[in-house]
């Protein structure tokens, strides 16, 4: 196997690629010479569509380079300037083989240069033997291409016939997993049936029909040939002629992603939190420091917007209150005609900020970026354990947040991307990585580091504190305002009228102000998220007693599994309640 390029020394400084756009190809080997032009044409045109349509996001062609629709596509990404990426299905010596002639290996040669070229492993349960010759063995080498093109492609490019085929990893079984998730003679049956019934933003194909040069070669009715469409798994309208707009969405969220990380570069360098640590061996550098990167960024960005919709949570709260106190001093303080002007300015104020946030999308980002940090900090620490699905037909982002709007597949997209580079293309897994992953996800160790497992400890006494302080504003507010209540009915008519009006407005604030911190918590989930964390913290301490008696590696990575699994639903649990919670200012 190729080994990928080793990461230079000062990877974590570099500056953030863009996340691209990155297009897979699958077509038939056997195009009919006449139709090729067209072809080009239309790929061409597809190509300068897409990236006139989103300039923000880089095109990347994903393509193994066989001959036929894989190499016309290739060579017209060439000609347009845009990166190859080229996953090969099995060592490169035993996949020149399967070219006929030295014209075609050359040609594969030629369009290697300059592209990232990179070799697949063997399939799970074959060999280097068993893929030597022709056979179903090899079969499931290609079957193990399609499905990597899928599971790390934004969208997938067909020239095909449109046909249905019961070929291991051909045309037809590729564009059947990338839809449904399933490829008859490779992955199980079930493998698709947790999702099965949820939206997903993975199953996005642009078909270009063409013929096939041999007997009966035609495409299917009604398709003809050059013929191009979007085709997805849409029960109203699988094929359209525009890209739907769920889809349009997705991208656009990508390049705000891409442009934010730009924006923020430098603070980025200075303030993230890797989760690899500097003197980490070159094998597990190489194996998750893509996923790393992006982590740094994903999570200085949901930082950085959480402090923003913190800071106008508060002042939004803090000018309700003040609002009420102008407004009791207006009914209650003679010659108090001003505090109109003062509740109109605060009002104003508070409206001013509300929409700065919506504009920004400072909530909306907030939660989405915090979404995608957790969801490849699994992803970081499944790669550097060695945590795959079953023949490598399942990825950290496959089933994350699957259950919400489809509308959030960016965050699988961009975790697609940050996979593609280093373990998802390996042969095993780094040699320290699963104690590795245990030490610094799980923690509990004595004298080690804390992991998860000491965060969601904190977190819990941390919201707890938060509660108790609500509680007691609470608490301090109502006693205040009987104490107010008795002393004007005990003693009003001798007071003075400055007095007796200070203490009305008193009795009228204090319970405003309860009433403000009340909502300001349930405003940030503050109850809801104490059940969370203890729930979170009972499976992590659940996980580290069962990796302390698991008998074997394996055992381990199932644990892991698990536990990364029951995250990333508590993660898309944490996303749901926050939603539900937008930064608003008429409500209060």
């Amino acid at each position: 196997m190729e080994e990928a390029a080793s990461q230079p020394a000062d990877w974590r400084n570099a500056d953030p690629e863009p996340v691209p756009l990155v297009i897979g190809v699958t077509g038939h080997r056997d195009l009919v010479e006449s139709e090729i032009p067209g072809l080009e044409k239309m790929v061409r045109g597809f190509l300068l569509t897409m990236q006139g349509r989103f300039p923000d996001l880089p095109l990347v062609v994903m393509s193994p380079l066989s001959e036929g629709a894989d190499r016309l596509v290739a060579r017209v990404a060439r000609d347009m300037g845009i990166p190859l990426m080229v996953p090969l299905p099995m060592p490169r010596a035993l996949y020149l083989e399967d070219f006929e002639t030295e014209e075609s290996r050359n040609e594969f040669r030629s369009l290697c240069e300059g592209a990232e070229v990179y070799e697949l492993g063997v399939v799970d349960g074959e060999s280097i033997e068993t893929i030597l010759e022709p056979g179903h063995a090899r079969n499931l080498q290609y079957a193990q291409m399609g499905v990597y093109i899928c599971a790390h492609c934004h969208l997938l490019l067909a020239l095909w016939d449109g046909k249905p085929s019961d070929m291991v990893g051909g045309t037809a079984n590729v564009i059947q997993f990338h839809q449904w998730d399933i490829m008859p003679g490779f992955t199980g049956d079930n493998t698709r049936m947790r999702q099965i019934l949820a939206d997903d933003e993975s199953d996005l194909v642009y078909h270009i029909a063409c013929s096939r040069d041999r007997p009966e070669g035609a495409p299917a009715e009604p398709l003809k040939p050059l013929q191009a469409e979007w085709f997805t798994t849409d029960a109203d309208s699988p094929r359209t002629d525009e890209l739907p707009p769920q889809y349009v969405e997705i991208f656009h969220r990508t390049a705000q992603f891409n442009e934010d990380a730009v924006r923020h570069t430098d603070d980025i360098d200075e303030g993230s939190w890797p989760l690899l640590p500097d003197d980490s061996p070159p094998d597990l550098v190489q194996a998750v420091s893509g996923i790393d990167r992006m982590f740094c960024i994903a999570d200085f960005l949901a930082i950085h917007y959480q402090t923003r919709v913190t800071l106008a949570l508060r002042l939004i709260y803090s000018f309700a209150v003040l609002m009420g106190l102008a407004f009791i001093a207006y009914t209650d303080i003679p010659n108090a005609e001003f505090m109109v002007y003062a509740f109109l300015g605060l009002f104003a104020f508070g409206f001013v900020i509300a929409k700065l946030a919506d504009r920004g999308a400072w909530h909306r980002k907030y939660l989405d970026y915090r979404a995608l940090a957790e969801g490849l900090r699994v992803q970081f620490y499944w790669a550097a354990a060695g945590v795959m699905g079953e023949r490598h037909s399942k990825y950290a982002h496959d089933n994350f947040l699957q259950k919400q709007d489809v509308e959030l597949g960016w965050i699988r997209n961009v975790m697609r991307v940050a996979g593609h580079g280093g373990v998802d293309r390996m042969s095993g897994p780094p040699a320290t990585g699963l104690s590795f992953a245990i030490r610094e996800w799980v923690g509990g160790e004595p004298d080690g580091p804390e992991g998860q497992l000491g965060y969601y400890t904190r977190k819990i006494d941390e919201r707890i504190r938060y509660t108790k302080i609500t509680a007691n504003i609470g608490m301090a507010c109502l006693w205040s305002g009987m104490a107010v209540t008795i002393a004007l009915a005990i003693a009003s008519d001798k007071m003075g009228d400055t007095v007796s009006g200070t203490l009305i407005v008193l009795m009228g604030i204090l319970p405003l102000i309860a009433a403000v911190r009340e909502a300001y918590a349930q405003k940030r989930a503050e109850k809801e998220l104490i059940k969370q964390y203890v729930f979170m913290s009972r499976i992590f301490r659940n996980a580290r007693r069962k990796l302390d008696e698991a008998d074997s590696d394996d055992q381990r990575r199932q644990i892991l599994r698990a536990l990364g699994d029951a995250s990333l639903d508590e993660h898309a649990e944490w996303i749901l309640i926050h939603r539900d919670r937008p930064l608003e200012h008429g409500s209060l």
